[in-house]
């Protein structure tokens, strides 16, 4: 039985969510893949009107925060001018992941793009919850180990498996994406009310999930994420607390004129290998052995009105003594844990200051 109270709060362009630093708008990237031009723009809009910097989340969304309220005319106009929102109606409904490094073959980036499209020309889907989640996979980088709602796995260029948790149905390449829309409309049909976000929230006997069954996992679905440094000629990099300094996206964008991101808070960098020092002199990680691999927090105060814990300051105070042996460490100010990956990790509430951090991360050996 949901506790929740009622709709989700997840924000928008359109419907901002309100912080203790001001509001918040978050941009979605279907798949990841966003021209550094937008990046640019997304980063004046911060440094003029909120907070410097973006913040990617969990899902490879973007985020600007610390906005007034309400937000001003001049920062809808300037999101709005990218090429981030082909649909007003739909934007909360766009949280596509996909795996970033996948055989090329399997062409996920036009699956993602077909399925985006989809998604904006059903009306009903302008309804989905903003925690509703689809994933598109192919064998590599892990996003099947995610909480996706409806996923794609392909397996060829020519077909794959619809995935409804941890049930699958066999179906074309050419029916993929209807396939999804299908589950998609089902769901909003058979959920109760607006505390139902999730597919997982539905009985297991609901339409949403006919004619599936069990569908194992093939071993390379389920890899970890690509660790920071260079994939071929590609470059993988990690952003620390997941936030993309002002410094580092202009380092980006003198090197390529896109970029993906992950729902790991990292970026791809097409063609970046050979730029790896250039950018991490502009404070991206680029060392897979680096503790920011291993280190998060959510915002904490005094951006929170949840928490007095200043959880990203403590998170920056500490970064450089992290013992290797305290594994993947999350800090959060509260019970919600905002950000927490979905991989092992150590999870810890509500610290009061670093010395407090390390004392369990002593303990915890």
């Amino acid at each position: 039985m949901t506790t929740r109270t009622g709709a989700d709060r997840c924000p928008g362009l359109l419907r901002p969510f309100d912080s203790a630093d001001g509001s918040i708008i978050r941009v979605r990237v279907p798949g990841g893949d966003v021209p550094t031009s937008a990046l640019v723009t997304l980063a004046e809009v911060a440094a003029t009107h909120g907070t410097p910097g973006l913040h990617v989340t969990t899902r490879g969304s973007l985020q600007v925060r610390g906005l007034p309220t309400p937000l001003p005319d001049e920062v809808a106009r300037a999101v709005l001018a990218t090429s981030l929102f082909p649909s007003r109606t739909h934007e909360r409904a766009r949280n596509i992941i996909a795996d970033p490094l996948a055989d090329p073959s399997l062409d996920l980036p036009a699956i993602v793009a077909e399925l985006d499209a989809a998604i904006c020309a059903e009306p009903v889907l302008a309804s989905l919850p903003g925690r509703f989640l689809f994933a598109i996979a192919g064998g590599e980088g892990g996003v099947l180990a995610e909480p996706y709602d409806l996923a794609y796995e392909a397996t060829s260029p020519e077909a794959g498996i619809i995935r409804v948790g941890e049930r699958g149905l066999a179906v074309s390449r050419s029916r993929a994406v209807a396939a999804l829309v299908e589950r998609a409309v089902a769901f909003l049909s058979e959920r109760a009310d607006e505390r139902t976000w999730n597919v997982r929230d539905l009985p297991g006997d609901a339409a949403v999930y006919a004619g599936t069954t069990d569908a194992p996992f093939a071993p390379a679905a389920l890899l970890p994420p690509p660790a920071p440094g260079p994939v071929g000629e590609d470059l993988v990099v990690a952003v620390p607390l997941g936030v993309i300094t002002p410094e580092a996206i202009t380092a980006l964008a003198a090197v390529t004129d896109r970029v993906r991101t992950t729902a790991w808070r990292t970026l791809i960098v097409p063609g970046g290998a050979v730029h790896g020092p250039a950018l991490a002199a502009a404070g991206v990680v680029t060392d897979p052995n680096s503790p920011w691999t291993r280190l998060s927090a959510c915002s904490g105060a005094p951006y929170c009105a949840r928490t007095t814990s200043p959880t990203s300051a403590i998170a920056r105070e500490i970064a450089e003594d992290l013992p290797p042996s305290a594994g993947r460490v999350h800090l959060v100010g509260c019970d919600r844990a905002c950000g927490a990956p979905h991989t092992d990790h150590l999870l810890i509430t509500d610290p009061a200051d670093a010395d407090a951090v390390l004392a369990i991360l002593e303990n915890h050996r």
